[in-house]
Parts: structure tokens; sequence; C-alpha cells
């Protein structure tokens, strides 16, 4: 048999990136407006997936559950939800991130 071929994929970060962050809560916040635009563009981009990354996907299955029903109630798709990247992620979208140039080391945009 041969090898399955995987899309490659956007994460999106749900609290703070694709969802209003305000501390802490099981209650997911109210839409971004300017990113959930983004998704929708990626959704309708052939061979490309999105996938939520948020670390709610390790707080086990129920968490999943309550995150998938946001995506529900904001006209999302059901999109998987994980906190696990691998080779086919090509772009991280999150509030917390910093971007590094690739083997350098070198922080882009921070004061070292």
């Amino acid at each position: 048999m041969g090898e399955q071929v995987q899309a490659p994929w956007i994460g999106v970060d749900l609290d703070g990136t694709l969802a209003e962050y305000h501390g802490w809560s099981a209650e997911i916040g109210k839409p971004v407006p300017k990113m959930m635009e983004r998704v929708y563009k990626w959704l309708h981009t052939p061979g490309l997936r999105v996938k939520i990354f948020t670390s709610r996907a390790a707080m086990g299955p129920e968490s999943i559950l309550n995150v998938q029903q946001w995506l529900t109630r904001n006209a999302l798709p059901d999109l998987e939800v994980t906190n696990v990247k691998d080779m086919f992620m090509v772009e991280l979208w999150d509030d917390r991130a910093i971007q590094v140039i690739k083997n350098t080391g070198i922080a882009i945009g921070v004061r070292e």
C-alpha cells in the first residue's frame, strides 16, 4: 500500500486568537471577527486544512467537545481540535507565539 499523503494545515489558537480571552474560563469567549474571516477564507482554499490548536485539547474529551460545540454555534465546520504539531503544519496563528528565523534561533520583532 502507498503512503497516505497529508494535506498541509494551519493551526489556529482558540483563546485570544479565534475567540476573545479575558482570563481562564470553561466558557469560550466571543468570536474575533477578523480571525473568523481568515478561517472562512482558508476553509475555501483547496488542499488546505485548518485545525484548532489549543491547550484545551489536553484537558480531555469533554473539553474538546466544548470547543467543537463552540465552532458549531459560530458557523464553523467540525474542525479537528488538537494540541499536537506535526510536519504537515505550515502555519500557526497564536496570540502568544514568538517567531524565530529557521535554523538561527533569532527572534523576529523581539528585543534581545
